[in-house]
């Protein structure tokens, strides 16, 4: 299972908001070369650490490649540019965020690419939206499911899950 995030807090140039900046590139995943399997809703979410920078859209797909890791994190990161990411300090409000999550289990430590995600088990923005698609995935490291890992997260870190009526919705506790 080849597993990516997709946050974005401010609409890249050409897009009325964050969220229809994250609809975009997954939509421009397949035109370079990877299929998107399934999909979770979209998450309103606060940005981690808190901070006053505009609350994420997030989300997760779960995709298909021949590529390897570092080909797909490559895609990956020049989609990132297309859509007007700039990469400066850590944590601060972006137009588009994609990180690759997992690739098949494959565990990597290597300077350009760790995996899995060194931070995704403790993110209730990126297991609240995995657990909508792969409920039972396991954890390459710790081994514990996706509801295993959401189960243990400390309360803290608002999340709200956007659904069709309710698209810019305000933060609620999902804890």
């Amino acid at each position: 299972m080849i597993l990516v995030a997709i946050g974005s807090n401010l609409p890249a140039p050409g897009f009325a908001s964050p969220q229809d900046t994250a609809e975009a590139a997954v939509a421009e995943l397949p035109r370079i070369g990877i299929a998107v399997i399934a999909r979770s809703p979209w998450y309103l979410s606060e940005p981690v650490p808190a901070s006053d920078q505009p609350w994420f859209v997030n989300g997760v797909a779960m995709v298909s490649t021949d590529l390897s890791p570092e080909a797909l994190l490559a895609r990956l990161l020049a989609l990132e540019t297309r859509f007007g990411r700039e990469r400066g300090a850590r944590n601060t409000a972006r137009s588009l965020d994609l990180d690759l999550l997992d690739y098949d289990g494959h565990q990597s430590s290597a300077p350009t690419l760790t995996l899995p995600h060194p931070r995704l088990h403790e993110r209730r923005f990126v297991l609240a939206p995995l657990c909508d698609i792969a409920p039972d995935w396991r954890h390459p490291r710790l081994g514990l499911s996706t509801v295993e890992l959401l189960a243990r997260l400390p309360v803290g870190q608002p999340i709200r899950r956007l659904g069709d009526a309710d698209q810019r919705g305000g933060p609620e506790r999902l804890e």
